[in-house]
């Protein structure tokens, strides 16, 4: 009996943890450049006389989906796709180098392009930033230009954005949503990582597929509510049949 709640408890356990993963998922299906968080679970052995039978789930990250999301075209000039691998260079919150696949950029205050979250994009050569009355135009290259609104025709060349390509296991998402090398050096700046301009890379989480996820973990959930019930229930026929209840 103890064993069946044991086992119970530790399933419901990671099925509450799955589901956690699943609606992280869902809450970031329109979000730009996502990737889709993976998860797996693992046995480790129970210590303590009496437990050798026993053993508990523990939750393991696999990493990420690193399936591309569609490339769509939005027109806006502050936007701008990767196409194939690679990552788009940014300082987060602690003004650390980062990465992420999300390059629906804006400006702030003082004219910086930064993303939606307010990192500071990186260019090859420090933050980008754009004169006033101007427009941006990014090149295949992730060269970055501003055009004049009015009628001069000057071309100020403002950069180009930092790209790198880190191979899958060697970069890891933080809290935060953003990518690090697993080294945690800054990584260089990779030439051939292509980009383009008036696009945006959708997520790569299937909705449908995760509402699926979602229903089949909440039956698991309820299964295994329902074994601890009915062992608890077992445990009280059992008493009561040898005169202990």
């Amino acid at each position: 009996m103890d064993k069946l709640i044991f086992l119970a408890a530790q399933a419901a356990k990671g099925t509450m943890s799955r589901q956690e993963n699943i609606a992280n998922n869902l809450a970031n299906v329109n979000t730009p450049g996502f990737r889709q968080q993976l998860m797996a679970f693992q046995s480790a052995p129970v210590t303590g006389e009496g437990s050798g039978s026993r053993s508990f789930a523990v939750e393991t990250s696999v990493g990420f989906d690193t399936t591309p999301g569609q490339i769509q075209s939005t027109g806006r000039e502050m936007d701008v796709a990767i196409q194939g691998e690679g990552w788009f260079a940014v300082n987060d919150a602690k003004g650390n180098e980062a990465y992420t696949r999300n390059g629906s950029f804006q400006l702030d205050g003082t004219g910086n392009l930064v993303t939606q979250e307010g990192y500071s994009v990186i260019g090859t050569n420090g933050p980008i930033n754009v004169p006033p009355d101007h427009r941006l135009s990014f090149e295949g290259d992730g060269s970055v230009s501003a055009i004049p609104l009015g009628g001069d025709t000057n071309v100020v060349q403002l950069g180009r954005l930092k790209l790198v390509n880190i191979p899958q296991g060697e970069i890891n998402r933080g809290d935060d949503g953003l990518f690090r090398a697993a080294n945690g050096d800054p990584a260089e700046a990779d030439l051939n990582v292509r980009v383009a301009g008036g696009f945006i890379e959708s997520s790569n989480v299937n909705a449908v597929d995760m509402m699926v996820q979602m229903i089949t973990a909440a039956r698991q959930y309820e299964t295994q509510m329902k074994m601890i019930s009915t062992a608890k229930e077992n445990g009280q026929a059992a008493n009561s049949l040898f005169g202990m209840n």
